[in-house]
């Protein structure tokens, strides 16, 4: 818990124990500096700050080292023995002079110098430029972007609004550049993670729903993206707002589509499936076309057996690891354990994640359980137990 002004609290663990160079260059962006290090600094990260003389005029040293809790270079007489051991530079604000500086080799300073060590060295290199829409669109800009790619680098532009190309979110590049880093790990995986609630459709207006806001699915998804892992996300209807970092989210709003694209992407050899969606076992049989004219009096509806998912795919998931959820309500601990093995049995789960609907929310009741195929099960206690559980098995293989 954080006690003092330059303390932050934990939001995760993917750059623990990882030293970042941070580079501030001029651009208005610097601005951002105090939030974007304490946001690398909540996910673990070691920094060690390199400010240009332009970026000490938009913001002062003094509120950048306040922030990182670092030493801040602003010069050649900063100890410069600090770079000899570093695992990526991320240079935010990126103006196009400190880019193409290092695309032709320049060293008009530390922040070049630190650049032209990790070049040298094949150290991670994230670039997020931030500038005017003239000057990004200048095709000598994206010539140079073009070739720092050619070159290894990553260039992370943000939205363009009000005539600038501006940066993204502090959030948005702490997890890019987790992503970044950790991709190089030993046992990355490809992960498909289905979330949300699905729909089926009474007429063209109205549908029936089950309830699923997709957090638990988004938590997860960010969680393994942050942690080097390719991840992509069969996402049905979610009203918990979806990190706008992930690369691949396809959205089906229905049971049919989902089982459709789970389909597809089983032909693309992923390692691991996360079944974290909410789908219907019921749809309506035979959806009316138009719109059923209202006040008519009572309305009955034919409902049908869905196709159950995880039971559909079980030949197509065949030999990549598996993990379920299980809601249940109003039944015993002991018989909820029972029922994630009956699933895990069923249908070739590598494990189950099993809840009940009452202790959700409750900060007194754990989070879930994790039950194994050889029928152990394991209490976790919040989210993040639940996360780190999850990737340990995704990184393990099927058949650990």
């Amino acid at each position: 818990m954080a006690t003092r002004d330059t303390d932050v609290i934990a939001s995760g663990n993917s750059l623990h124990g990882i030293r970042i160079v941070l580079g501030v260059t001029g651009g208005i962006a610097a601005v951002e500096t105090v939030k974007l290090a304490r946001e690398l600094r909540r996910h673990g990260a070691e920094l060690i700050v390199i400010m240009t003389p332009s970026a000490q005029r938009i913001i002062t040293p003094l509120a950048v080292r306040w922030a990182s809790q670092a030493d801040v270079i602003t010069d050649w007489d900063g100890d410069l023995s600090a770079l000899d051991e570093v695992d990526a530079v991320l240079v935010a604000p990126a103006t196009r002079d400190v880019m193409a500086s290092h695309l032709h080799g320049l060293q008009h300073g530390p922040l070049m110098m630190a650049l032209s060590v990790a070049r040298s060295r094949g150290t991670p290199i994230m670039m997020v430029p931030s500038m005017h829409e003239d000057l990004a669109k200048d095709p000598v800009t994206e010539d140079i972007v073009i070739e720092l790619r050619n070159k290894g680098v990553a260039v992370e532009w943000g939205p363009n609004e009000e005539g600038k190309q501006k940066t993204p979110t502090p959030t948005a590049i702490c997890a890019t550049l987790g992503h970044l880093i950790n991709q190089k790990k030993a046992k990355r995986r490809s992960i498909v993670i289905t979330l949300g609630a699905t729909s089926s459709p009474i007429d063209d207006i109205r549908h029936v729903q089950n309830m699923s806001s997709g957090a638990t699915g988004w938590a997860l998804a960010d969680h393994l993206y942050r942690h080097g892992h390719d991840v992509t996300c069969v996402a049905g209807l979610t009203t918990s707002p979806s990190p706008g970092w992930l690369p691949l989210i396809i959205h089906t709003p229905t049971p049919g589509e989902m089982l459709k694209e789970c389909k597809a992407l089983s032909n693309d050899g992923i390692d691991a499936w996360i079944h974290a969606a909410a789908v219907l076992d019921y749809v309506v049989d035979s959806p009316a076309e138009g719109k059923i004219a209202s006040q008519q009096g009572s309305l009955s509806l034919d409902l049908v057996e869905s196709p159950k998912h995880i039971q559909e795919l079980k030949d197509d998931c065949n030999g990549s690891v598996r993990i379920g959820f299980k809601l249940e309500s109003g039944i015993k601990q002991k018989d909820l354990i029972y029922r994630a093995i009956a699933q895990i049995e069923s249908s070739g789960m590598t494990a189950v994640i099993a809840n009940r609907l009452e202790d959700l929310g409750d900060a007194s009741k754990p989070r879930g359980y994790l039950v194994d195929s050889l029928g152990a099960h394991f209490v976790l206690q919040n989210s993040a137990d639940l996360h780190e559980a999850i990737m340990t098995l995704v990184e393990r293989g099927p058949g650990a």
